[in-house]
Formats: C-alpha cells, sequence, structure tokens
C-alpha cells in the first residue's frame, strides 16, 4: 500500500509514519488536522503503537477525529494486542481489517514443495517433514535452506539425508518452556503452552518432531554429563548449535538419565500410533504430556 502511494503521489511530502520511537499524540493530531498543502490524501501509519495506547486517555477521542478525515490512515501491527481494548473494537468496526497469520501443517508443506517446484526439483515426502519440523513456520529461513538444499543437490530428489546434513533446527523458546514445564513435573502449564502453538496453527506432528528433538538432545547431553565431561568438551562433543546445547545443558540436570530414557520411548510410541492411525496428533499429544 505504501508502494502505491509513492507511485500516484511522486515528489509529494504526503506521507506519514508513527511508531514506538516516535509517538506523540499532540503531533498526530496537528498532522490529522492539518490539510495537506498538495490538495491530495494524505497516508498516515501507525505501526506497533495500540498496545502502548492502552491506558491513553485521548486516544478514542482521536480515533473519532480519524473517523471524519479524508486522509487514509493506517494501522500495522506485528505484535499481539488486546482484542477487549475498546481502541481494538472501534477499529475493528469502523476500519477495512486483514489478519495475515503464519502458515502451518499442509498449507506450509505445501508452500515449501512449490517452492522446490520453482527450481524444478523433488523432495521425499520424508524429508519434506524434517525440513519443516526443522524451520517451523519462519518462511524466510526456510526459503533459504530451500535454496541452499537446491544448489547443493542440482541434480535428483532432496532426501532425507540432505536435510539432516544442511538444515539447522530452529528451537523455539516455548519448546524449551514446555520441557522445563514437563521436568517441573506442571502438566497443567505444559499443556497450556502446546495448545498456543495449536491455537496459533503449528502442527501437532511438528510439536511432536520438536519435543523429540529436543528429549534426544537431552540424551545426548545427560549421557556426556554422566561421563563427567567438562563443558567445553560437551560443546565440542553434541555437535549441536552452542544455544541449544546451553539450554539442553541446564534441562539436563532436572531428569535423571532414566527419566529421559522412559520419556524417549513414550514419544516414540505416540509417534507410532500416530502413523499407524490408532490415534490422532494433538490427542497422542495431548496423552503424552499428561502421562509426563
Amino acid at each position: 500500500m505504501i508502494e502505491q502511494y509513492k507511485k500516484a503521489h511522486k515528489g509529494a511530502l504526503t506521507l506519514k509514519s508513527f511508531g514506538e520511537d516516535n509517538l506523540d499524540l499532540d503531533d498526530v493530531k496537528i498532522e490529522i488536522q492539518t490539510a495537506s498543502i498538495f490538495q491530495e490524501k494524505k497516508l498516515i501509519i501507525f505501526k506497533n503503537v495500540l498496545s502502548l495506547l492502552k491506558k491513553e486517555s485521548r486516544f478514542p477521542g482521536l480515533l473519532e477525529e480519524f473517523q471524519k478525515s479524508d486522509d487514509i490512515i493506517i494501522f500495522s501491527e506485528e505484535k499481539d494486542f488486546d482484542e477487549k481494548n475498546d481502541s481494538v473494537k472501534f477499529l475493528k468496526k469502523n476500519a477495512k481489517s486483514q489478519e495475515f497469520n503464519l502458515l502451518g501443517g499442509e498449507k506450509l508443506k505445501k508452500w515449501a514443495k512449490e517452492e522446490f517446484l520453482k527450481f524444478k526439483k523433488e523432495i521425499s515426502a520424508e524429508a519434506l517433514d524434517k525440513l519443516v519440523s526443522f524451520a517451523g513456520n519462519d518462511l524466510w529461513q526456510l526459503s533459504n535452506d530451500i535454496k541452499k538444499l537446491v544448489n547443493f543437490q542440482p541434480e535428483g530428489r532432496i532426501e532425507e539425508k540432505n536435510i539432516e546434513l544442511l538444515v539447522k533446527p530452529t528451537i523455539e523458546l516455548d519448546i524449551f518452556r514446555t520441557i522445563d514445564a514437563i521436568a517441573e513435573k506442571n502438566k497443567k502449564r505444559a499443556l497450556f503452552l502446546i495448545h498456543k502453538h495449536l491455537e496459533r496453527g503449528d502442527s501437532p506432528v511438528y510439536l511432536l518432531s520438536m519435543i523429540n528433538f529436543q528429549f534426544r538432545n537431552l540424551l545426548i547431553i545427560k549421557d556426556l554429563i554422566e561421563k563427567h565431561l567438562p563443558y567445553y568438551s560437551i560443546l565440542k562433543t553434541a555437535k549441536l548449535h552452542p544455544f541449544v546445547v546451553r539450554k539442553t545443558y541446564q534441562q539436563a540436570g532436572k531428569f535423571t538419565f532414566q527419566e529421559i530414557k522412559k520419556i524417549y520411548r513414550k514419544i516414540f510410541q505416540a509417534d507410532l500410533d500416530i502413523k499407524t492411525g490408532k490415534m490422532s496428533a494433538e490427542t497422542a499429544l495431548d496423552l503424552l504430556l499428561t502421562e509426563f
């Protein structure tokens, strides 16, 4: 919308942007009340400001002025905001709105597969599952990983071994928090965190694969700790990202080696139940966390 506006109003100084670093309601009011000297509609953009304006008593009045204005006013929000907030309700009722959700599940796989096809490359189903589970729904990383895989494997189909060799898994902090909740025997919190992912559109299979990945890392790190290796040797031997090693090393102290092995077996069983159709992925995930 900004680019289209610039093309239509070349040279006109009628674009104004307000964000977290320059939000002043007095300036906003002046901008709204001042007509453009070019006799054109101004484009006024507010970026990530709604959370800052929750307790600002003057803002509801400004919203009514926005409604009367002939200018184009855009609110762009990348952060979570309170749907119950009166200002948010007003904007959703009186303005056009569109939400851009992150891709997840089959839609994410379809997107990745189509990206490979642009390079006239095929990827096996197993490799696609692993790629998506490693990169998550970060399309920027996924796009870069796809280019890397295509360049490395110019001939033939992309296989699972290529993913394991070239793609580094993205470990989300929520997964670490879920593991912490499991370690603290806090089933309620673990389930809450997992359902936050599900509500966001993340695939249950992807979540299970991330939990599986982290408990596999816990097995590796705990084994090295039991062998009394110093931290710098663990960092070198584990062949994992330093951030992953640091977080996993901290978590390993909350479990015995036998506990980790027992949980890892349960994860394997949940994965088997899903793949054999014994139960749905979401049910298997809930039961798994309940058993912990």
